[in-house]
């Protein structure tokens, strides 16, 4: 079904690769050459090309086309770039508010949230989409992608390929940099094909192709970081719908973005959008080069189901009921991991009843599964099914409330209705554990994005654990239809509709706010009590001390970091929001962490601390080092064996820095997006390749900030000593030898001020 080639490939006519050049006889030079003109003739190589400020190929200095956020970040982004400077918006910048919408979920009211970014719209010029008209996605879908373009969102799924439109989903750092007319810098990026070929068979969707491929690449990090290109003859089978599906799922492969061929398909979705100028056609040209090919047939494509804890951990329906007993063993031994030793055992045997496997909910949701074409789908599964209000439910998110206008004109929201299921607004509440929050022990399928621990909202520091597992939104479907029994869509004979999707401009154009270029820097903004300023962040002495207030094994996902459900209404409050930072996991981490930073608050301001240890060590240091105790600076250290899989929330990065934190030490970072949160909040990305013996306490000591900071030139970067400290004498115990991999000269500086607001506020002092 799929086929991985992990190795250079070019380009010939009717979607065929090669090796080498059509060419024969060619020198390796001449080959090289025609490797880096290939990558020109690439889709994503013109655009990148297009974007791009610099003149060295190999560094891209981009700058994007339209900029996006949520409500649930987009108050941090817009209070850092106002300390940094922010006079207007550069390019049209749209707030959504589509996760927040609920308002008082946590015990505070994020109404506030909504009234700042509707002030800062007024000021600065920008795009206000209020509350359930649409999730962000959906929008910029409808209303901003084209053929060409490049956008920058402050949410991982920022994916518009399947348009024509290379999207990027980073931290509110980066979208400062672009508000501030700066440049996104990156080494130019691998660029992968993924030749698709043949048709989905009936009742498979385009999650279970997303899951096929997650599943195949994830693990193996063959699309970490790169850039995936959509070609082939089997794009043509698929609607437009069913590509966004595929796409926005890219993101959970590893893939730091995506772009498709465009055809009329693309032409007739941009034209129903009233956007027909923003069509031209892409495609390769011949003699591409590319770092590696994924050959997809989408007509071998089963019904996938991604079991709990990731979206990786897919496989088809029918492997999973040939294997239940021993794959769910293996999800219960996960699940008592997270949920911890102490807390009550995590079931989930209990759902296989007489040999078949059953469900307690059912979800469909947002950019992903709240789509026309997948909810019709479903009406017409469940076609003449009352489903019983004993158990199971299932609801539906319409991804924007044009397209639940049209559900409704059309008369399928009647027909889902009468069958039993609830029609909800546009919001992505069902995506990340703020509504529809299961039962202890339970399970739901949902047509979402992720299904990581306790995204569904579940509290296992409180005794409450339930997992989800992801579907297509056909054998959810399928699966209600069934009493709750796992069913796959392929294994019902259904009749499927193709209605077309009617978009009612005037829903936009009646409600949504847009000021671009007309914003009057005389509005006042207005910030209610959840609302905080980020704290004095100080940059670092001559030396960095760090005493490890976390230490982990395997992976530290960024909803472990800053976990989703109620801790998400605090976002908008640094000092609230850290106290959630991996409480999920470690409820002992934040005490541990304000403790160093309580420490190191005392020696800033009297040169000694409540610890008699500390302050010996410290003068051990200072003799040494030849250097006084004051230029020495104390911070938190985090150590795992990976961090940073999942989303772009900066708060990941942030909630650790306000809590006293200066460096994570892992073997490896999930995602470039995680690495730049941490750089631009001034926490220092050290990564080695030894085996990482580390304990809570430990002290470890980084010589020479600046020149370690220096060193980070080109490649992976120069190699540096940690020393870990016997924590009463100061003696080297032993030293690991790691790096921070290649830093930007901007990177380097904003490390060294401490943080991206200190380095903008220093340029402006200057």
């Amino acid at each position: 079904m799929i086929t991985l080639t992990d190795h250079g490939v070019f380009l010939k006519k009717n979607w065929e690769f090669t090796e080498v050049p059509e060419a024969g006889g060619l020198s390796a030079g001449d080959i090289s050459r025609a490797r880096e003109e290939g990558k020109a003739r690439t889709m994503a190589g013109r655009i990148l090309k297009a974007h791009s400020c610099s003149e060295n190929h190999t560094l891209l200095k981009l700058k994007f086309d339209a900029l996006v956020s949520p409500d649930n970040n987009y108050v941090n982004i817009l209070q850092t770039a106002r300390a940094s400077g922010l006079e207007r918006f550069p390019v049209p910048y749209v707030l959504s508010n589509c996760h927040h919408t609920l308002c008082a979920v946590g015990g505070t009211i994020n109404e506030d949230d909504h009234v700042f970014g509707l002030g800062s719209v007024k000021k600065y010029g920008g795009i206000f989409v209020p509350p359930y008209r649409a999730v962000l996605h959906q929008y910029m879908r409808e209303q901003m992608a084209g053929c060409g373009k490049m956008i920058l969102g402050s949410d991982s799924h920022t994916r518009y390929g399947a348009l024509g439109t290379m999207g990027i989903g980073e931290g509110g750092g980066e979208v400062v940099k672009q508000l501030l007319g700066r440049t996104y810098d990156l080494s130019t990026p691998p660029i992968i094909a993924v030749k698709l070929v043949g048709t989905p068979a009936p009742g498979v969707g385009p999650q279970d192709v997303a899951l096929a491929l997650i599943e195949a690449t994830f693990r193996n990090h063959f699309n970490k970081n790169k850039i995936l290109e959509f070609v082939g003859p089997g794009i043509q089978s698929l609607s437009m719908e069913y590509r966004m599906g595929i796409d926005v799922m890219t993101t959970e492969s590893g893939a730091l973005s995506s772009i498709w061929c465009t055809d009329e398909k693309t032409e007739a979705y941009l034209e129903e959008h009233g956007r027909k100028e923003a069509y031209k056609p892409l495609a390769p040209e011949e003699g591409a080069y590319y770092d590696g090919l994924i050959e997809m047939d989408l007509s071998r494509v089963e019904c996938m189901i991604a079991l709990p804890f990731h979206p990786s951990n897919g496989m088809p329906i029918r492997e999973f009921k040939e294997n239940m007993t021993e794959i769910l063993h293996q999800v219960e031994e996960e699940g008592r991991r997270i949920k911890g030793k102490e807390q009550e055992v995590f079931s989930i045997m209990s759902h296989v009843r007489n040999g078949e496997f059953f469900v307690d909910q059912a979800l469909v949701s947002g950019c992903s599964g709240g789509l026309f074409e997948n909810i019709v789908a479903m009406a017409d599964i469940l076609k003449g099914y009352g489903i019983p209000g004993s158990g199971l439910n299932l609801g539906i998110n319409p991804a924007s409330l044009p397209i639940m206008a049209d559900l409704m004109a059309q008369g399928i929201a009647g027909e889902l209705s009468v069958c039993g299921a609830t029609l909800r607004p546009a919001i992505c509440g069902p995506c990340f554990g703020v509504t529809d929050v299961p039962a202890n022990h339970q399970l739901s399928i949902r047509h979402v994005t992720r299904n990581y621990p306790n995204r569904e909202g579940s509290k296992p520091g409180n005794g409450q654990m339930a997992a989800v597992c992801l579907m297509d939104a056909r054998s959810i479907a399928a699966t209600v239809r069934n009493g709750g029994r796992l069913t796959a869509a392929t294994d019902l004979d259904v009749e499927y509709r193709s209605l077309t999707y009617h978009f009612e401009k005037k829903i936009y154009k009646n409600q949504v706010f847009d000021c671009f270029k007309r914003g009057d820097p005389e509005e006042k903004l207005i910030k209610g009590p959840n609302i905080g300023d980020w704290p004095i962040m100080y940059r670092p002495g001559k030396h960095l001390l760090l005493k490890t207030a976390g230490a982990y094994r395997g992976s530290v996902t960024t909803d472990e970091l800053v976990p989703s459900g109620e801790a998400f209404s605090f976002r908008s409050n640094p000092e609230k929001i850290a106290q959630y930072t991996m409480s999920s996991r470690d409820r002992d981490y934040v005490s541990r962490a304000k403790a160093i930073r309580e420490l190191e608050r005392q020696r800033r301001e009297s040169g000694k601390t409540e610890d008699e240890d500390l302050n010996g060590l410290l003068e051990a240091l200072g003799k040494r080092l030849g250097c006084n105790v004051r230029e020495i600076t104390l911070g938190g250290l985090m150590v795992s064996d990976q961090i940073g899989d999942g989303s772009s929330r900066e708060q990941a990065a942030s909630c650790q820095r306000g809590l006293g934190g200066f460096a994570n030490l892992a073997n490896e970072y999930a995602t470039k997006r995680y690495r730049s949160n941490l750089i631009n909040w001034g926490i220092f990305p050290l990564r080695t390749e030894e085996v990482l013996d580390i304990s809570e306490g430990e002290y470890l000591l980084l010589k020479n900030v600046e020149d370690a900071v220096n060193s980070m030139t080109s490649g992976d970067g120069h190699r540096i000593e940690l020393e870990i400290l016997n924590g009463r004498t100061g003696v080297t115990e032993r030293k690991i030898s790691c790096t921070m991999d290649a830093l930007t000269d901007e990177e380097k500086k904003i490390l060294l001020s401490g943080c991206l607001i200190n380095f903008y506020q220093g340029e402006k002092k200057e």
